[in-house]
């Protein structure tokens, strides 16, 4: 509701601007309050074609339209400032108030017109190499620029264009981490739709435009968290399927400590010791919804559903879920270091990911993480090598699996959960609060007690619950080298980004010393 209403009084700011303008362009200002008819008569005035109004019923592309034809306007009455321009496309009401109102601004020509022509005229003379004509034509026209301010004009639209896509289309992303192979690699460069689940509209507006949370080498936040706008979501094509990767914003990303590599949520710095370790000296960073960390993984629970883990194998409403094509797991085997050199040589023939193995030399075993068919490979190149699955127990993840109180879980047990789905209502008590306590305070926004064994929520008793919006449960490929709701928990439908489509480049380990992946490019993400 509160974005319609921002349009609504935009628009109507707009039009009455434009009223303003449109009697000193030989218009009636009765047109400037006539859907449509406005801008086909702002678009003829300043030199287009009497159809090229007809662009603003094309989503996104209608920006454009508008930018360009604000820009024209104001040029119209000899505004050729960069400053000028740059405010027209920023808050074209500001300006078009500024000529409504001031007696002296008259209307001189049809800017997009004779700027067409001359550009013309430049690039006929510049073909030519004719020097004596180009600098008559720079001297005599209004529409001339300095190669700075052409550069700048340049580079300020390529931002500008390239925001919108980011902001509402499109995406690119880097595989940062192997949580998901051996599905998606690291060095896996992704395109993801924004469209698919639904356009969210910006909440955090200023920034640094093609960033998302930090400068790179500075480190500063490339945010300030206000103004802020309220959540909402645009119609989507399609909903969150069960088992396809996703994109969102890591849910427990708010209240953050960082070092080189990555975040820390506060949680982990009080329970963690490597986390602690590695962020001393860093402050805590609180972050927006929008602003928090982007995470892919595979959706493996959709609202309603019923998720459980028993050893090590998925089940979904109590049955066995389907597991992806190169599902990993992790495997000890005893060796030196370095690796010999003809299995390493081997392991990443077969698109083993040696930079994520690890050696334990009071033991003098590897760990690494391998997929059916690569341990088949590998048992087949080296039938000595004995490959020892590795697991995980409630007592080796104490501390680290999400809801923290439960001593029979772990990575390989977990469960059975519910996942919340909009306006359904649940019983909650003290042995499910802490699976839910979370969603009911930070995700959706209430207080939450606990006095002399009784739930209140919001100041009032409570034994019941009903979500307001839908959860999802995420988990990488990469099982056993994925930190995923297993340990944070639910994913909220408000934090979902978009759907992965395209890896349009693939780098081996995010390097190109190490070589491309050439099988990866313009492929789908769901294709290995």
């Amino acid at each position: 509701m509160w974005l319609l209403i921002y349009v609504i009084l935009g628009y109507l700011l707009l039009c009455l601007t434009l009223s303003w303008v449109f009697p000193k362009m030989g218009i009636s200002s009765s047109k400037a309050w006539i859907p449509g008819i406005n801008i086909k008569e702002w678009a003829i005035a300043v030199g287009h074609s009497k159809n090229h109004w007809l662009w603003v019923f094309f989503p996104l592309v209608n920006l454009f339209i508008l930018a360009g034809l604000s820009v024209d306007l104001v040029r119209s009455f000899g505004k050729m400032k960069f400053w000028h321009s740059a405010l027209a496309v920023i808050y074209p009401p500001a300006i078009f108030g500024m000529i409504g109102k001031n007696p002296e601004d008259r209307w001189i020509e049809p800017a997009y017109t004779h700027e067409s022509k001359f550009m013309e005229q430049l690039h006929a003379a510049r073909k030519a190499k004719d020097n004596k004509q180009i600098e008559k034509l720079n001297k005599n026209s209004r529409y001339s620029k300095s190669i700075g301010r052409e550069w700048t004009e340049s580079i300020v639209f390529a931002v500008f264009a390239a925001s919108l896509l980011r902001m509402f289309l499109l995406e690119a992303f880097i595989i940062p981490t192997p949580s998901m192979e051996g599905t998606l690699k690291v060095g896996d460069f992704l395109l993801v739709s924004k469209v698919h689940y639904g356009i969210r509209t910006p909440m955090t507006v200023a920034m640094w435009p093609l960033l998302h949370n930090t400068v790179p080498k500075v480190g500063t936040e490339s945010y300030f968290s206000k103004p802020s706008l309220p959540y909402y979501r645009l119609p989507k094509i399609t909903e969150v399927k069960r088992f396809d990767p996703f994109v969102f914003n890591w849910p427990v990303g708010d209240s953050v400590y960082l070092n080189d590599d990555r975040s820390w949520t506060a949680h982990q710095v009080n329970t963690q010791g490597r986390a602690n370790t590695e962020t001393l000296g860093s402050e805590l960073r609180v972050r927006p919804l929008d602003k928090k960390d982007h995470y892919i993984k595979r959706c493996v629970g959709i609202p309603n559903d019923i998720i459980e883990i028993k050893d090590r194998q998925l089940y979904v409403n109590g049955a066995i879920a389907s597991n992806p094509k190169h599902l990993e797991y992790g495997y000890f085997f005893k060796g030196r270091t370095p690796l010999e050199y003809s299995l390493a040589k081997y392991m990443d023939k077969i698109g083993v990911n040696l930079k994520y193995m690890n050696y334990q030399a009071d033991a003098g075993v590897w760990i690494c993480f391998l997929d059916e068919e690569q341990l088949n490979s590998l048992k087949s190149f080296r039938p000595q090598l004995e490959f020892i699955p590795y697991k995980t127990s409630p007592a080796s993840t104490a501390g680290f699996v999400f809801p923290y109180d439960n001593s029979s879980w772990s990575f390989d047990n977990y469960g059975p959960v519910w996942i919340p789905k909009k306006d359904t209502t649940i019983n909650i008590n003290l042995q499910n609060l802490s699976l839910y306590s979370r969603i009911i305070t930070v995700y959706e926004n209430n207080k939450l007690e606990v006095k002399d064994s009784s739930i209140y929520i919001n100041g009032v008793v409570a034994s019941s619950y009903t979500f307001k919006q839908d959860y999802y449960w995420a988990m990488g490929d990469n099982r056993h080298n994925s930190e995923d709701s297993r340990a944070w928990g639910f994913v909220p439908a408000d934090h979902i980004v978009g759907k992965p489509i395209l890896i349009w480049m693939s780098l081996k380990n995010a390097s190109l010393r190490d070589g491309i992946n050439f099988n990866r490019i313009f492929s789908s993400p769901n294709k290995f």
